[in-house]
């Protein structure tokens, strides 16, 4: 979504800053830019800024208001995630196929702005909605392959030695759960049904064994982008934090079950593409079999956790967020 807005008058301090701070360090002008401007988030402060005379486009990410409920516990500012995309192009994702997204400034002062780089590429939503609605299964299973490598590569990277601390998560899962309950989309009943699974969940050692990795935080469709071929570009690094890495993988596989259920009502129908998925990530350890099953065996609680935490949002109607909850249980359930 891009939505014009108007023209950056030249008195505003943000159009010095782009013009000094941020356009050198993309291109060379003798013009004294102008820039365009364009809304592209409906519920978040992103815009995005374009020269008029060298068309150079970049994203201004402002953090001045408050941001939701998350499970991170990563400061929620511009300098943070600057630092979290400094950090992991250091590692080594600085170029194709693994891709972070460059970022070029931040500045406290201009309502806590990052400015990063603009990537163009194709939405994980936009290709999982066009295999539930144009069999384009193939090409689904083929960007899940290239998104495994790289949450793998990231992970594998960064990991210990320090073990996973779950009751952390536990706990987000308990906010969660509490958030519903105090907005009616649970029964007391039910939420206290559902924090009974999540502490039984902390009771299992598999839960706790793993080390910690670095994680993106909010591993949902919309932050990962595709390119040609098998270019992944990893965007929105401002939730990356240590935790077990399959609060990643756990995110996105529930993420897929959402998008099939809601478009078709099977949440069977995201089955093959999650196994895919989980299958391909336990590729890249020295033993894929071993990996895979400590994968799956931890996966239902942060399965469940993600669709609890979609239950949250209001612009989905009431009957669907109920069923989000109902499909949850089943799956914390089912694994004990």
């Amino acid at each position: 979504m891009r939505h014009y807005i108007g023209h950056l008058a030249a008195t505003d301090p943000l159009h010095a800053y782009l013009r000094d701070a941020i356009l050198p360090q993309l291109v060379h002008s003798r013009h004294e830019p102008r820039w365009r401007v364009f809304r592209v988030a409906a519920v978040s402060d992103v815009y995005l800024y374009e020269d008029k005379w060298t068309q150079t486009q970049v994203i201004g990410k402002f953090y001045a208001r408050a941001r939701g409920l998350n499970g991170s516990n990563a400061p929620q500012s511009a300098e943070n995630e600057y630092r979290n995309l400094a950090l992991l192009r250091g590692l080594g994702f600085d170029r194709p196929p693994d891709y972070v997204v460059r970022p070029l400034g931040f500045n406290r002062d201009l309502g806590d702005l990052l400015v990063i780089e603009l990537v163009s590429g194709e939405q994980l939503d936009a290709v999982i909605d066009a295999a539930v609605r144009e069999g384009g299964s193939d090409r689904l299973f083929h960007k899940l392959t290239g998104l495994a490598r790289v949450l793998a590569r990231m992970h594998n990277r960064t990991a210990g030695p320090e073990r996973v601390n779950f009751a952390k998560t536990q706990a987000y899962f308990d906010r969660v759960v509490t958030y519903l309950a105090e907005h009616g989309v649970v029964s007391t009943h039910r939420s206290e049904r559902l924090r009974e699974l999540g502490h039984a969940f902390a009771a299992k050692p598999a839960q706790w064994e793993d080390v910690q990795v670095l994680v993106h935080g909010d591993a949902t469709p919309s932050n990962f982008l595709f390119g040609n071929g098998p270019d992944v570009f990893v965007i929105d690094l401002e939730r990356m934090h240590r935790d077990d890495r399959v609060y990643d993988v756990g995110r996105l596989c529930g993420e897929l079950k959402h998008c099939f259920l809601r478009a078709t009502g099977d949440p069977e129908r995201s089955e093959p593409f999650i196994g895919h998925f989980l299958w391909h990530y336990a590729g890249h350890f020295p033993d894929q079999q071993r990996a895979f099953a400590a994968i799956t065996g931890r996966l239902p609680f942060y399965l469940g956790l993600t669709l609890l935490r979609i239950a949250r949002n209001t612009w989905l109607d009431e009957g669907y967020r109920k069923r989000l909850v109902r499909e949850a249980k089943v799956i914390l359930t089912g694994a004990l």
